[in-house]
């Protein structure tokens, strides 16, 4: 059975509070408030300063809204199924645990291991984002970064080939579906070469101010999640008051000519314009939805898990959808969607309207904010799942010490701290992009085939929160990320089945052995 080995509700809900080695426990300091912050600071980063753009010119039009609409409802169903459980099962595992309570310890342990791809991948490739708007920012200010120590030695440009070297293009406008995403965070890594070589190639050293950035972060996390919140509630407020501000002000000078077509005729290529676009570019902003399960992560800190944290779930995903669904439709009122492929779409649409000027700046900042914000949400989920996979046995026990003074995963968070920043300063992560999207959809359909599982095996365990319109609400939830996963490209499954042998490997050698769950089986 040990392949199989399931973990009972009640089991999980009595170890919502047990400690961990050391003896301590996590702190239970967040409140709804603080949970849905977390929801925005992981979901409004890249999405909403990029894709919007990269959709609306390349598959949409102004139909980008309804695409945001549709990915937005798509991310509703996996949340609406991630509240339930998280309710449930007040731990800090997030999938990997309603996995393991649902379909056993193999289906746990390959979304365990695919959420590291969700998690600490995605905090590198967000942090190189991150450094490259950080780089063109200051630049725009005077100040300059040797463009030795803000490149990687290799990157990757539109074409997918490893170069020594960063070049001023656009690889944003090169990329379909899932590539799309890719191609955002890649252009905002081109951003920076750009700005610190003066458009000319780069042969770059390390990236230092990804580096930077995920060390300050770690230590933040290190030292407590009360106080990592207090600096994301920051950084929300400053992002969502800047969005806020671009939103408000845009629709006083947005030009309805521009809206005519509001879907654009198809050019008799799927996907390219019509509704064929509208559903091919909701494909491509679903990626500006990840990160809302991030909240589930931190189910062992939060004062109230059963209300709370369905209400950050759920909360988060509804105001970032709205804000999304606004945002596209001033970009594409203030300037032609055709306008909007670049790295940067919000700042072209400002430009086209010379009274918006001022809000240039702050759109960088915004940007600025709203990607460290994405890294420290990551960079605080992946410690807390290896915490919880440690305590099953399926990881070694250090990884589930929990920190006896500041009472967080401070070994797992060095640990993850210190792999993130050396991915982000040396590695070719743009190859990682599409398997950040793959590791999240996966770990989206077991949560939704979870909750049916569930459902027909233990109909009567207490709900705190319940999926509405259940089955067919989990089942369209599963369905919409199984049919993501569909689109994705061959070299993505073939790079996911390497990344699933070498952990098939870490859990036949050492995880099976030592399973808790399996031993007391045996016993």
């Amino acid at each position: 059975m040990g392949l199989w080995t399931k973990k009972s509700i009640l089991s999980l809900q009595g170890e919502a509070d047990a400690a961990g080695e050391g003896g301590a426990t996590l702190k239970r300091s967040l409140g709804a408030l603080n949970l849905t912050m977390l929801g925005i600071g992981a979901i409004i980063g890249a999405g909403i300063f990029v894709l919007t753009g990269t959709a609306a010119a390349n598959f949409a039009g102004p139909g980008v809204a309804v695409s945001f609409m549709l990915a937005g409802l798509a991310c509703l169903f996996a949340g609406l199924c991630y509240a339930e459980f998280a309710s449930m099962i007040p731990i800090a595992g997030s999938a990997y645990t309603y996995g393991y309570a649902t379909m056993g310890e193999f289906v746990a342990w390959f979304i365990g291991w695919n959420l590291v791809l969700e998690y600490l991948f995605a905090a590198s490739t967000v942090a190189v984002g991150w450094a490259g708007y950080f780089a063109a920012f200051l630049g725009e200010v005077g100040i300059t970064i040797p463009a030795a120590f803000a490149a990687a030695p290799f990157a990757v440009e539109g074409t997918h080939t490893l170069v020594r070297a960063f070049t001023c293009v656009d690889p944003a406008t090169n990329h379909a579906m899932i590539d799309a995403a890719t191609g955002a965070v890649r252009a905002f890594a081109d951003r920076a070469a750009c700005t610190a070589g003066g458009g000319s190639v780069v042969d770059g050293v390390i990236n230092l101010p990804a580096v930077a950035l995920i060390i300050v972060l770690t230590t933040l996390l290190v030292r407590g999640v009360q106080e990592s919140a207090t600096l994301n509630n920051i950084i929300v407020f400053v992002k969502m008051t800047i969005v806020l501000l671009v939103i408000g002000f845009g629709f006083m000078y947005v030009n309805s000519a521009n809206w005519t077509p509001f879907i654009p005729e198809n050019t008799g290529e799927f996907g390219k314009y019509g509704w064929s676009g509208v559903i091919r570019g909701a494909s491509v902003v679903f990626f500006a939805f990840i990160g809302f399960d991030a909240v589930s992560t931190a189910a062992q800190e939060a004062k109230n898990p059963q209300k709370d944290l369905p209400i950050g779930i759920l909360a988060s995903l509804v105001i970032c959808t709205v804000l999304y669904i606004l945002m596209a439709l001033v970009m594409t009122g203030l300037a032609p969607y055709q306008s909007l492929a670049v790295p940067h779409p919000v700042s072209v649409a400002i430009a086209n309207v010379p009274a918006l000027k001022w809000l240039e700046y702050l759109v960088n900042i915004g940007a600025i904010a709203g990607l460290a914000s994405v890294v420290l949400v990551m960079l605080m989920g992946q410690p807390r799942i290896f915490m919880t996979m440690a305590r099953d046995g399926l990881l070694p026990p250090l990884f589930g010490k929990v920190h006896p003074v500041y009472r967080t995963p401070a070994v797992s968070t060095i640990i993850v701290g210190a792999i993130a920043a050396s991915i982000a300063a040396f590695f070719p992560i743009g190859l990682l992009g599409e398997l950040v999207s793959i590791g999240t959809l996966s770990a989206f359909a077991v949560v939704c085939i979870g909750v049916l599982v569930l459902r027909k095996t233990s109909p009567d365990l207490p709900r705190p929160f319940r999926t509405p319109g259940a089955p067919v609400v989990p089942l369209l939830g599963a369905l919409s990320s199984i049919g993501l996963m569909a689109a994705l490209p061959p070299d993505t499954w073939i790079r996911l089945a390497v990344w699933t042998a070498i952990g098939l490997a870490i859990y036949f050698f050492y995880g099976m052995g030592n399973s808790t769950a399996a031993k007391k089986e045996r016993a």
